[in-house]
């Protein structure tokens, strides 16, 4: 395997930028006890889960409504000093990180459900409520809200970032699912993008442009959602396999035959392991798939009756099926704590995890070549996949006191998403980019459309003041 050819993207270039005590005082002024200088306070708001270090924020706001987070952008736009959003702080990408210094803004405690809708299948809420917390709050209306990352994540977050999940094979990601906003600009104005009408052909797509945009365009204050009709009949499984292909060649097999799967998730060996030993299972050590499927129960019958046949046709075995919410629930524990059982199998180390997602039928070539690669480099990994659309996760553990290992893991995941871009695939099917792949969209979108995209940036934030350093470089 080649070393990559650039080694840029190893640790996000600092250029911090000076935040004159003025600001400090206007910002206490306003804000009073909800702006803290506190060390203890800004280095929580200056970590995230990604492998990144970085200088904490100077200070931090905790807003509690759309004018705090409007006053303290325009407060900080009067000194150009940049404003990192910050929700619950699950990002892998180094998304939350002062890279320009500044100040964070933190907007947890923005966390009503402000509407629901459910005659529309819609629902507003501030961004600073996580989907567990949503689904609770709509559970007795009958409906869901389905995008699960698997971390409580916040909607605004995930709003951000253009989330998707475990569920995206059937429901779609973010983007599908937000149908309207309400964005703090970097002039601290207040807009709105979209409506509650399921289509629109009125002007620019003000709220697509918003989604994924990472904190750079604007601060999300208000999102509104579709959500769905709590499925009449709901079955999940767990299948093992002899092999990884196997698992994947099943999956395939399963899309490309039109069986409406509500969630097909691939854990490899390893993550078997490191699972079973976190939270005391028993699960056989092979490759897995863990499967959901959702409808009326003879349409959830005949969905888990088709893929069980292709299962077996692949040497899958051992299913063990789950109806009651309770026994899905232990059937999810394996895929909700795999990353905290990777972590929890070698104390102390970081993670640096990938995001490739690639089309269904070169999911298999990329997949394999990327686990040779894996075992042979020596760094302990775990593999998690939402493979029905072709997106999956290696996460390297690494010592942060060998250096050597974070630059074998980078040449893995330089290899990784050149292959997946090599097979029309992307770096990032639900992370975002961040700081960590911002080489690899250059290769990913060309340079003619980073300059469109630093061309908007420019003049929707001509200070360059939010969440500056991330996406791609001005």
């Amino acid at each position: 395997m080649n070393a990559p050819t650039q080694t840029s993207h190893l640790m996000p270039e600092l250029h911090l930028r000076d935040v004159p005590a003025s600001l400090i005082d206007g910002l206490k002024a306003r804000f009073g006890a909800n702006c803290s200088t506190a060390m203890a306070v800004r280095t929580q708001h200056g970590r995230d889960e990604s492998s990144f270090d970085a200088p904490p924020p100077s200070a931090v706001v905790f807003a509690e409504s759309t004018q705090d987070v409007a006053d303290a952008v325009k407060l900080a736009g009067e000194h150009s000093v940049p404003v990192i959003p910050f929700g619950v702080g699950s990002s892998l990408e180094g998304h939350l990180l002062a890279v320009q210094g500044g100040i964070s803004i933190d907007v947890s405690r923005m966390n009503k459900v402000l509407s629901i809708n459910a005659d529309d299948l819609t629902v507003t809420v501030q961004p600073g409520v996580t989907r567990k917390q949503l689904n609770e709050e709509i559970k007795s209306t009958g409906l869901f809200f389905p995008i699960d990352p698997g971390a409580d994540a916040s909607i605004g977050g995930m709003t951000a970032t253009r989330a998707s999940g475990t569920n995206a094979v059937r429901y779609g990601t973010m983007r599908e699912n937000v149908l309207a906003l309400e964005v703090v600009t970097a002039a601290g104005e207040v807009i709105r993008t979209g409506t509650r009408a399921k289509k629109s052909s009125a002007g620019y797509d003000l709220t697509r442009l918003m989604v994924g945009s990472e904190g750079t365009l604007g601060v999300v204050t208000e999102v509104t959602l579709r959500i769905y009709p709590l499925p009449e009949a709901v079955s999940a499984a767990i299948c093992s396999f002899p092999s990884i292909e196997a698992a994947v060649r099943t999956t395939i097999e399963t899309i490309q035959l039109g069986v409406p799967i509500a969630r097909v998730e691939l854990i490899d060996v390893n993550t078997v392991r490191m699972v079973n030993a976190y939270a005391k299972l028993n699960l056989r050590e092979e490759p897995m798939l863990l499967m959901e499927f959702h409808g009326s129960p003879a349409g959830v019958k005949e969905q888990a009756e088709t893929v069980q046949e292709l299962a077996s046709g692949h040497g899958g075995n051992a299913f063990e099926w789950a109806s009651t919410p309770e026994e899905r629930t232990r059937l999810w524990t394996a895929r909700h704590n795999s990353y905290f059982a990777a972590v929890q199998s070698r104390p102390g180390c970081r993670v640096i995890s990938t995001d490739t997602c690639v089309p269904i039928s070169r999911l298999a070539d990329c997949l394999l070549d990327s686990v040779a690669e894996a075992d042979a480099s020596g760094i302990p990994y775990f593999l998690v996949g939402h493979v029905g659309d072709g997106n999956f996760h290696f996460g390297y553990l690494l010592d942060p006191n060998v250096p050597e290992e974070r630059v074998k893991a980078e040449a893995l995941n330089h290899a990784l998403v050149s292959r997946a871009l090599a097979l029309e695939g992307t770096c990032t099917g639900e992370h975002g980019v961040g700081l960590h792949k911002m080489d690899f969209l250059v290769t990913e979108a060309g340079v003619g459309a980073i300059d469109m995209m630093r061309t908007i940036k420019r003049a929707l934030d001509p200070k360059n003041i939010m969440n500056p350093g991330k996406i791609f470089s001005l």
